[in-house]
């Protein structure tokens, strides 16, 4: 009985040390079966050649509205942040002072007028009693000289009243150009002097201006592209590039900044939804030309190796092969490609993250073998 207890012990001991026999992967890497992908194919087409950069929204016109005669405010007609239109009345300063001079202009003028009419028939008198013989050449001198002063008081009074008549109007504030308005800066019943404080600002949004840079080595390209007809410009916010503006170049500064090496340059935006507001940042594509044969793949095929840029290309055997490719540019979701795949043949656009060089592949859509 000892020696059969004994046997089974030992059986026991040399099952356990055996060695445990390694199971395969079911499909995966290395595991030889086929990995699911899908494929698209190599095309020429035309792709339009952009520069890529980033600029800030300009108003259009930005105007700091002060008075231009000093007084109390009476009344502001306008809220933060309200649409103006060119001619609207933002601000009221009391009037009274500037009407009671309006109207002691107007008095000196009707005065001067008077006078001026009884000094110029006087002289008509002097000249006809002067012709007959009955008055001397100096009275005569001296009635025509007395017309012609007043004459001239009567101009420096007209010219008096048109400058009180401006000044009541200045005593009207309005807006120069359809705009918002920004920040108040005074509240009524302020005390304000002509020409010292800003009042508000009113900037133009509807268009706006976007001002960005480019390197120098660009601008011989800019400039050839202007030849052919104005440059298209889109601009959109990082956080929103489905909200795309498009405008049209408007400007390309004189000179490069020594200091940078760049130049500057302006598109002008309608901004009809007002996604664009000054002061903002945006990224800018310029669009300078158009590659007509261009070779291209879907942005999703390309993937980061070590040594650049990679692919995989399905080949006619159904297996994967890995590609390292000149990446030219990317335009939008497409990929424009220098060296590496062949017009015609087949990239992977989805699965290619489980995939090695030989890995056996089941394209979507295709019939299997």
């Amino acid at each position: 009985m000892k020696t059969i207890v004994a046997c089974v012990v030992g059986l026991l001991v040399l099952a356990s040390c055996r060695p445990a026999q390694k199971t395969e992967p079911k499909g995966g890497a290395k595991s030889g079966g086929p990995v699911p992908v899908r494929v698209a194919v190599a095309t020429r087409q035309a792709v339009p050649l952009e520069l890529r950069t980033f600029g800030a929204v300009q108003a259009l016109q930005s105007v700091e509205i002060r008075a231009q005669v000093g007084g109390p405010i009476t009344a502001l007609h306008f809220r933060e942040g309200q649409d103006v239109q060119a001619g609207d009345l933002l601000v009221a300063i009391d009037a009274r002072p500037m009407e009671a001079a309006l109207k002691l202009a107007e008095a000196n003028l009707a005065r001067d007028r008077a006078l001026q009419a009884d000094a110029a028939r006087e002289s008509a008198r002097q000249d006809a009693l002067l012709k007959k013989g009955l008055a001397a050449q100096d009275a005569a001198e001296h009635a025509r000289t007395q017309a012609e002063a007043l004459a001239a008081t009567v101009t420096a009074d007209e010219s008096a009243v048109a400058n009180a008549r401006l000044n009541l109007e200045y005593c009207s504030i309005r807006s120069p150009l359809a705009g918002r308005a920004g920040e108040r800066r005074v509240d009524a019943g302020n005390l304000i002097k002509a020409n010292e404080q800003v009042l508000v600002t009113v900037n133009q949004i509807q268009p706006v201006e976007v001002s960005f840079t480019l390197p120098q080595q660009e601008v011989a390209r800019i400039l050839a592209a202007q030849q052919q007809g104005p440059l298209e410009v889109r601009a959109f916010v990082a956080e929103r590039p489905d909200l795309v503006n498009t405008g049209v170049l408007t400007f390309v500064d004189n000179a490069v900044d020594a200091a940078t090496g760049t130049i500057r340059l302006k598109g002008k935006f309608e901004n009809a939804q007002r996604t664009l507001w000054p002061g903002e940042f945006v990224s800018v594509v310029l669009r300078v030309g158009l590659d007509a044969n261009a070779l291209t793949i879907p942005g999703t095929a390309v993937m980061a190796g070590q040594k650049g840029p990679l692919v995989f290309v399905a080949k006619a055997d159904r297996t994967a092969d890995a590609r390292f490719i000149k990446l030219i540019r990317t335009h939008e979701q497409t990929a424009v490609v220098g060296t590496g795949i062949a017009e015609g043949e087949q990239v992977i656009v989805d699965g290619q993250q489980r995939l090695y060089p030989g890995a056996k592949l089941n394209i979507a859509g295709a019939k299997q073998p």
